[in-house]
């Protein structure tokens, strides 16, 4: 099992310890460092900046949203950052959900998702192998574009600039059990939200037939400290932002997945009260069993044995949320 370094997306603005914790990944042998995006920094960015000051270490997106960019303009990004940084760019998707898509992006979020990924992806790779111009009678996108308001001057074009790599991996960020299945059969990875390592029946299903070098990269919070019950408490704050704020109270994929991993009513209590403007308490309602199942936190000894079952099961890569070098460290051991 490969190890990455998941740094997330900036809080109220950049965080000075991320070019460090990513330089000391690489000198432990970390496989991959990844960035992220939501409603404010973005992903591609900051992931060049650390490119810039690393040698080996890949650089993945986890992840970009789709909506924030056309299929080819993410193709651009990718391609770029790929010749800039000699081949270590890793391209990670997902379409976030209806709140963000509509309420940040000023777009409508596809009533059939699998189509409109399906779509995106297609154009990407189309873009990458550089076969030809890129042609897409899609539903969602359509290149060159038809529509009603169109003025017909669109031609099929291809990149001026040939991508360094045709086979670039691209990799999905999906929750429902289709996305998923539908991710094993596009791309070249999946990056699951929650990952359990008790609970590999919830995704059983959807993971049948696995493609050859296929990647499963699950992101944990890792920490090594003497209370769990403390170090827990960000993998809650997460958890009850997530559940609770990021989607609808009827429409909200995070806290489906959390329903389907055995936590309904949890997941539903969690709902109630972040909608309910009662954040602190929605966090403390987030089950410590929970938490604890999809991290990795406590003493040195107690990560060691959980440790083991990540490794033992369908996961390539752990990208893990690490706090400081000196976890980043412990577990670089214990994986080695």
């Amino acid at each position: 099992m490969r190890l990455g370094l998941a740094l997330g997306y900036w809080g109220r603005g950049p965080d000075p310890r991320h070019l460090e914790l990513a330089q000391e990944a690489e000198r432990l042998g970390y496989d991959s460092v990844w960035t992220a995006e939501s409603w404010g920094s973005d992903a591609f960015t900051p992931l060049t900046w650390i490119a810039a000051h690393t040698s080996r270490i890949r650089l993945g997106t986890a992840i970009a949203q789709m909506a924030a960019r056309s299929p080819t303009t993410t193709a651009m990004h990718a391609l770029t950052l790929d010749h800039l940084s000699g081949g270590r760019m890793m391209l990670g998707l997902g379409l976030s959900g209806p709140q963000v898509v509509e309420g940040w992006y000023g777009r409508p979020f596809p009533r059939s998702p699998l189509t409109a990924t399906r779509e995106y992806v297609d154009v990407v790779r189309q873009v990458l192998r550089r076969e030809g111009p890129v042609e897409v009678a899609g539903r969602f996108h359509a290149h060159p574009y038809r529509g009603e308001d169109a003025t017909g001057l669109g031609k099929p074009l291809k990149p001026i600039t040939h991508p360094l790599r045709a086979d670039l991996p691209i990799l999905l960020g999906a929750e429902g059990p289709k996305n998923i299945a539908q991710t094993t059969r596009i791309a070249d990875g999946w990056l699951p939200l929650y990952w359990s390592p008790t609970r590999t029946d919830a995704y059983e299903a959807s993971l049948t037939d696995l493609p050859e070098d296929f990647v499963i990269a699950p992101m944990a919070r890792v920490t090594v400290c003497d209370d769990v019950a403390e170090g827990l408490l960000p993998v809650k704050a997460m958890l009850g932002f997530y559940i609770g704020g990021m989607g609808h109270a009827k429409r909200n994929f995070h806290a489906d997945l959390m329903a389907r991993m055995g936590y309904a009513d949890e997941a539903r209590r969690v709902q109630e009260l972040f909608l309910a403007g009662r954040r602190e308490e929605a966090v403390l309602a987030v089950p410590d069993a929970f938490a604890d199942e999809i991290s990795l936190v406590g003493p040195r000894g107690r990560i060691a044995e959980r440790l083991e079952l990540w490794r033992k099961g369908p996961v390539t890569d752990l990208l893990a949320l690490a706090p400081d070098p000196h976890t980043l460290r412990a577990l670089a051991e214990l994986n080695s």
